[in-house]
């Protein structure tokens, strides 16, 4: 730890200093010395293990994908105005930024994550509301991970400009990959020893098993192989995680005991059918923890109306306490 990080450890515990006064002479000190605002000193200490571990810690299970479909998003979130008075809804992109701030203010303390489906920002400029959500959540739930399910599967060349966007222009904390180039690939983002790296192992979808199901000469199906390379092979600096579907339940069970405590990104809750019971049972670690269990439609959108934020904050409790009574 750095001299500048211990002075503020110690100041804000009280060993040195006397009150608030000193606490706040000490932080400003630090701050001018980096010539940077405490929050973007902080944030350049984020770890996503260490994170995750918390949320854990409080019973937080439940990751939100914030798939923010425009066509889906209803009216009333439309028609929200921010503190001053601004209509935010003039754009495409305001409309998006200003229902993701919504869904985000009522559920930020049940949730272990949120999750981003780069799918649903690629058109009507939606890196800027993309960015600016990621920027809105460190702000107002800065121990909250964040998640960019982008699927990144591209050479070693191309991946050091995606790791880039990722991790230092969008600020996100894990990103998903496909493991099909292979880990001398990836080694722009495994190298990054403080986020999270989500490898597709067994996915959710109806026609996962056209390649997943293919036997590897004496290895078994292939999803087996990339859960035990991965484990064994690309998780040297202890940060790499899987994707497994809900959907899949007894091939969750599978991987589980393949990877250990390793934590398992589990979409397929809720509109693609995945069951919680089956889900907890067969996903959580030896510690009842290791499950970051998303849900994104049946959260986002399980209202049309008004109340369309708190129907998210109902949904996302619901689940969250379903998940604590399995577990």
């Amino acid at each position: 730890m750095s001299p500048c990080f211990r002075l503020i450890s110690c100041c804000l515990s009280g060993r040195v200093g006397n009150g608030n006064f000193a606490k706040r002479v000490l932080v400003n000190w630090v701050c001018i010395a980096h010539a940077r605002p405490l929050k973007h000193i902080l944030m350049n200490n984020r770890n996503f293990r260490q994170m995750l571990e918390a949320q854990w810690s409080r019973g937080n299970f439940v990751c939100v994908g914030l798939d923010s479909d425009f066509e889906k998003i209803p009216e009333a979130s439309q028609r929200l105005t921010d503190g001053d008075g601004s209509f935010l809804g003039a754009s495409i992109a305001s409309h998006i930024q200003t229902f993701n701030r919504a869904i985000v203010k009522v559920t930020k303390d049940l949730v272990c994550a949120y999750k981003f489906n780069l799918a649903f920002y690629g058109q009507n400029k939606g890196w800027i509301p993309l960015r600016e959500t990621i920027t809105y959540i460190n702000e107002v739930a800065p121990n909250v991970p964040i998640i960019l399910d982008a699927k990144y599967g591209d050479n070693a060349n191309s991946n050091v400009k995606y790791a880039g966007d990722a991790f230092d222009y969008l600020k996100a904390d894990a990103v998903t990959v496909n493991p099909y180039t292979g880990r001398e690939s990836f080694q722009p983002f495994l190298e990054r020893k403080e986020k999270g790296i989500f490898v597709l192992c067994r996915t959710s979808n109806p026609g996962a098993g056209e390649f997943q199901d293919l036997i590897v000469l004496g290895q078994g199906p292939l999803y087996r192989v990339v859960a035990r390379r991965v484990a064994s092979e690309w998780n040297k600096n202890g940060n790499c995680a899987l994707v497994v579907g809900a959907t899949y339940p007894d091939e969750l069970r599978e991987i589980r005991g393949l990877v250990g405590d390793m934590p398992i990104l589990i979409p397929g809750i809720g509109a693609q059918g995945g069951d919680v019971e089956k889900t907890v049972s067969a996903g959580k670690d030896s510690r009842g923890y290791g499950m970051i269990i998303n849900s994104s439609r049946s959260i986002i959108f399980a209202s049309k109306g008004a109340d369309f934020a708190e129907a998210a904050r109902r949904e996302t409790e619901k689940l969250r306490d379903f998940i604590n009574q399995y577990r």
